[in-house]
């Protein structure tokens, strides 16, 4: 066996063995199809010494003749990519363009996620007069594919609007101390701000509009028929508005006036776009995505 017929997916301890025990439907999807192009399948922890090509989970590949995964935002979906940086995969750089033809389909399809993910919260939406802002990490960093701060983008909202802001810390992200302190005074500078930790769901129920960087919030929240400003790039771009720096307040007044096709587009982005895990082609999709990046896959 050579290194080039050895292929290491590197992960998470705990997904490693989630594979290596076979409970992982995707991996064991992409593990099938490498089997059959006659590779040496392998999993590893992060960190591991690999020989080979390798397939990392979210994290980008450590050379050109290796890939990444990660999940759409939902089960079954998932990408295999080049690269972890989101704006730069093939569906961010796709044309979104509806198929009329699809509709009834597109709407069963929406209509289906919408229940099977949300359930009552998406089908009771209303507007009560707030923008919910969801936080990702490093708060107060400006990091390159944002066009501010996060801390920045809530004090944009509370500038540009007189409307109530509800920005939320995500859950999962640890954030410095300086970073809170820093929130919470902004909170204590500005009545119409509100800071909070959850409750995603009802937020978006309830909001008028998403306000964020690239969070998943923001799609999510198509399935409320909720429209984003989006402050960065993402690979959901193509029905938000684009925040520019430059001028703002043309996004905060375009976000009133936008009305997407969100059906089509969650049908585009994940039936056309993304790898169906459920799907019985589901192989077969995936063959096409590794031989897409020059694999030598049957």
């Amino acid at each position: 066996m050579t290194n080039a017929e050895i292929v290491t997916f590197l992960m998470e301890p705990e997904l490693c063995e989630s594979a290596q025990a076979g409970r992982h439907n995707f991996i064991g999807k992409v593990s099938s199809a490498l089997d059959r192009a006659g590779y040496d399948v392998r999993y590893q922890p992060f960190g591991a010494e690999v020989v080979g090509r390798t397939i990392s989970h979210i994290k980008s590949p450590p050379d050109a003749n290796s890939l990444c995964f990660r999940r759409a935002y939902h089960y079954p979906f998932w990408q295999i990519e080049r690269s972890a940086e989101r704006w730069t995969w093939d569906v961010a750089q796709a044309s979104f363009l509806p198929d009329p033809a699809e509709a009834k389909r597109a709407a069963w399809f929406y209509g289906y996620w919408q229940k099977r993910l949300f359930g009552e919260p998406a089908e009771q939406t209303s507007q009560e007069g707030f923008i919910y802002v969801p936080l990702q990490g490093r708060i107060s960093a400006h990091r390159p594919f944002q066009i501010c701060s996060p801390l920045a983008m809530v004090e944009h909202c509370l500038a540009h609007t007189n409307m109530q802001v509800i920005a939320t810390v995500h859950p999962h992200e640890r954030c410095e101390r300086a970073e809170i302190v820093a929130l919470k005074k902004l909170e204590k500078t500005h009545q119409r701000l509100t800071v909070q930790t959850g409750g995603m769901a009802q937020l978006l129920a309830r909001c008028n509009y998403v306000v964020t960087q690239n969070s998943s919030v923001a799609f999510n929240g198509y399935f409320f028929g909720k429209p984003a400003l989006l402050f960065r790039k993402a690979d959901f771009h193509h029905i938000a508005v684009q925040a520019e720096i430059e001028n703002l307040a043309a996004g905060f007044d375009a976000i009133h006036r936008v009305a997407p096709g969100y059906a089509a587009y969650i049908h585009w982005f994940w039936q056309k776009n993304s790898i169906n895990a459920g799907r019985p082609e589901a192989e077969e999709m995936i063959a096409k995505r590794l031989r897409r990046f020059g694999w030598p896959v049957p």
